[in-house]
């Protein structure tokens, strides 16, 4: 449903140079600099699929998200959403996609959401009865049905995402760009969205795009992902394999009964120690040693409960980002 092809964007940016006399020397001569936000990015989404766009600050998941959406245009390269070239920005491929963008907001502050919707089914030509069994079920799904009368600025932010979302999905998308959905939202709220998009998903099947600085948000949506760096794909491929490869080591924790703290020299055969008190040991173990250093664990101490985790996916991405900047 989507395929990218070498996609490339260069922004011109404006450079100041320091001090008082660089200030006034950039009022009558401008000098620009060519950035490269998105450098021959490819990639190809599925229907039913959603992909995760991840990496820091200025990698380009949003630049490649604007212009899938038809927003801005490439540079270089080609892309095929639906079938349409986006920045072509036809009727018929804006009535199929849809764009969620966590810091900015499409309804009217003013109007309830109701209201709001009664505009979007206008703009979208929605037929009444398509218009009020898409509403109905998304209403019901997300528990905002009390709030439909209610003005948007009157609403909490969990509560007008989720607006923003009913507003996105009324037209029933076959494609959905989801740009930080969950940004600045409580635990709650960002369960509540992240159980949404995976029972919509599943009812639905849209080819979705998500990037999010949550790795919560990476974790339970997406089975494959993209990691960026300076506008460059450096992995592309499935989170097991992220964790296969790259997670050489689990953490194992145990808590010990009343009694006497180990010794870290009796620990140290076991694993790297990262800590340990009178009722907890917590040990960073190889990836093949767990199940020995468990057995040794309950054999030798009163152990009373026993976890092995996996190592935080963030942590592991960041390693990934780190060890592919030191490469040349």
């Amino acid at each position: 449903m989507i395929q990218v092809r070498q996609l490339r964007k260069t922004f011109r940016v404006h450079r100041k140079a320091p001090g008082l006399r660089g200030s006034i020397r950039s009022l009558f001569i401008r000098d620009h600099v060519a950035k490269e936000a998105v450098r021959d990015v490819s990639f190809d989404v599925e229907e039913g699929e959603i992909l995760g766009l991840v990496g820091a600050n200025g990698a380009g998941k949003t630049t490649i998200v604007k212009m899938l959406a038809g927003i801005i245009h490439p540079t270089a390269g080609q892309a095929r959403v639906l079938g349409c070239d986006p920045w072509s920005r036809h009727n018929d491929f804006r009535r199929q996609i849809a764009l969620i963008m966590g810091q900015k907001a499409q309804l009217w502050w003013d109007l309830p959401a109701a209201d709001c919707f009664l505009l979007l089914r206008e703009i979208y030509r929605i037929p009444e009865a398509s218009y009020r069994q898409s509403l109905d079920y998304l209403a019901d799904v997300l528990q905002v049905r009390d709030q439909l009368e209610i003005q948007i600025r009157r609403l909490s932010l969990g509560e007008r995402m989720k607006m923003e979302l009913i507003a996105a999905l009324l037209h029933r998308p076959r494609v959905v760009f989801l740009d930080e959905p969950t940004i600045g939202l409580d635990l709650t709220a960002q369960r509540a969205i992240r159980d949404f998009l995976l029972q919509y998903r599943a009812e639905h099947q849209p080819a979705m795009l998500l990037t999010s600085h949550y790795m919560e948000d990476i974790e339970r949506l997406c089975q494959r992902i993209l990691i960026l760096r300076e506008g460059e794909i450096v992995y592309d491929g499935s989170l097991e394999r992220v964790l296969s490869t790259f997670a050489t080591h689990k953490v194992v924790t145990a808590v010990l009964d009343h009694g006497a703290a180990p010794e870290e020299r009796d620990l140290a055969p076991l694993g790297r120690v990262l800590e340990t008190s009178e009722r907890r040991v917590k040990l960073q173990v190889a990836r093949p040693e767990v199940t020995g250093v468990a057995s040794a664990l309950l054999e030798r101490f009163p152990v009373v409960d026993l976890t092995i985790e996996e190592p935080d996916i963030g942590t592991i991405i960041e390693g990934i980002m780190a060890r592919q900047a030191t490469q040349p």
